[in-house]
């Protein structure tokens, strides 16, 4: 009984993040154009998507969304939630179930464009800063015989979760390699927890994760199988993958993130943090400072903060950058 009660007031302190009660302002007003003051007048509630549960996402949003409301004095309320990530939380930041969603760059430009996913529909989002990159981590079975990805032919690959930034990452990835991803593959749309499983016990033979460094799963998954697991270079396939988009870039994970006998080449995409196009500026702009004033209390949490950088916020074309989030970037050291 007592675990049915506290399963039930979980519920409802979610749904209360999301619709609100008792006269409280449940969502934030929408963007009325006048001046940027960056002061949110009245009680606010927001909810923050993130990604999967062991995902920088996941960790990144937690942080962010309690030094949100220790930052407004508890003002604004914000709280993060677990999801597929990129795809689905676009369409949800869309549809009103949060209010601020993070994303990979390449999802939100096809989002804008009304491409790949968004089926010709372009999307009423707005972005209110870049922040740190995110690595494509292809780790395959060291016993499976994938030296490529076109060696992926009739394996067991997992691409992510349905929805998710990772998933279209990789199927750009299987397809530039020649491959088809829904035939040429035996694909296994799953959550990086179910994935990393998966590559444990040996029902699948590689694995495509796209997250910040460290992603605590991918730790796990080297701490636990270190000798049984290792990166798959993807950079041959750099080239086509830029002709898709020019967010890709090639990178380089560091052999000491996980341990790892060498460094990794791969390919990198920023992230994104975004809102929709009509929400308040001036909300805009107090979630934008919160993001570099509490930094450091950020990177504690999570190491891959340090990747967010003042000089590089407003990169975030061709998603338009929120004004409010202008205004908060203009009034920042460039340190910070």
């Amino acid at each position: 009984m007592r675990r049915a009660i506290a399963v039930g007031a979980g519920l409802l302190m979610v749904g209360a993040a999301i619709t609100g009660c008792g006269g409280r302002q449940d969502k934030p007003a929408a963007d009325t154009g006048g001046e940027v003051t960056c002061e949110v007048t009245g009680d606010t509630r927001i909810a923050i998507a993130t990604g999967n549960a062991t995902g920088v996402y996941f960790s990144l949003g937690n942080a962010y969304a309690e030094q949100i409301s220790s930052a407004t004095d508890g003002k604004v309320k914000a709280t993060a939630a677990e999801t597929g990530a990129s795809v689905q939380n676009i369409q949800q930041l869309v549809g009103g179930a949060y209010q601020v969603a993070f994303s990979l760059a390449d999802t939100a430009s096809d989002a804008v464009e009304g491409e790949g996913g968004f089926d010709g529909e372009k999307q009423p989002i707005q972005a209110i800063s870049r922040l740190y990159p995110n690595y494509t981590q292809v780790v395959v079975r060291s016993d499976a015989g994938i030296r490529s990805i076109a060696d992926m032919r009739g394996k067991r690959v997992s691409t992510g979760s349905p929805g998710s930034g990772t998933e279209v990452i990789a199927n750009r990835l299987i397809e530039s390699a020649g491959l088809n991803p829904q035939s040429d593959v035996a694909a296994q749309r799953l959550d990086l927890t179910k994935t990393v499983d998966g590559m444990k016990d040996g029902s699948i033979d590689a694995m495509f994760w796209s997250g910040g460094l460290p992603t605590p799963g991918i730790t796990d998954l080297f701490t636990t199988r270190r000798d049984a697991v290792t990166f798959l270079d993807i950079t041959p396939q750099l080239a086509k993958m830029q002709e898709i988009s020019p967010v890709y870039e090639e990178g380089v994970i560091p052999a000491a993130t996980y341990g790892a006998a060498a460094d990794a080449k791969t390919i990198v995409v920023p992230n994104l943090l975004l809102v929709r196009d009509d929400i308040d500026a001036n909300l805009a702009c107090v979630l934008t400072k919160t993001l570099f004033d509490r930094k450091s209390q950020l990177e504690q949490a999570v190491g891959a903060a340090k990747g967010i950088k003042v000089e590089t916020a407003r990169d975030t074309g061709p998603v338009p950058l929120n004004r409010g989030a202008e205004k908060a970037l203009g009034e920042l050291a460039p340190s910070q």
